[in-house]
């Protein structure tokens, strides 16, 4: 489940839109499969960075569909797409997450961070 920092539940995904157009172009085995990667890796800790997760290079990865088909290879909205699929995970996994936008070494990160709460 994902909440806000004010520990408010979140049940929409933003953006639906762009997002309903990107994901009608994966097939549902492509989607699965991003999703279960997804879930394989936040299974590993209580924070996660969302664009650090796929790395620079998608091809080879369960993540490539979504610049190859679902975004027609534009990078941007890669970016976004990715992050909008990652938002649903987090919104459907059975432990409470939050999320917010932070810095690293006074930079701001593009990505939104989840990290695991109790409420």
């Amino acid at each position: 489940m994902l909440y806000t920092i004010d520990r408010e539940p979140i049940n929409y995904i933003p953006h639906q839109q762009h997002y309903e157009i990107w994901r009608r172009r994966l097939s549902q085995e492509e989607f699965e499969a991003i999703v279960r990667e997804l879930n394989i890796r936040i299974n590993t800790d209580e924070v996660h960075t969302a664009g650090w997760i796929p790395g620079s290079d998608w091809e080879g990865t369960p993540f490539y569909p979504i610049y190859e088909k679902a975004c027609l290879g534009d990078v941007e909205a890669s970016g976004m797409c990715f992050g909008l699929i990652m938002w649903e995970v987090m919104m459907n996994r059975s432990e409470a997450w939050a999320f917010g936008r932070y810095e690293k070494d006074g930079i701001p990160i593009q990505s939104l961070t989840y990290f695991r709460i109790e409420v």
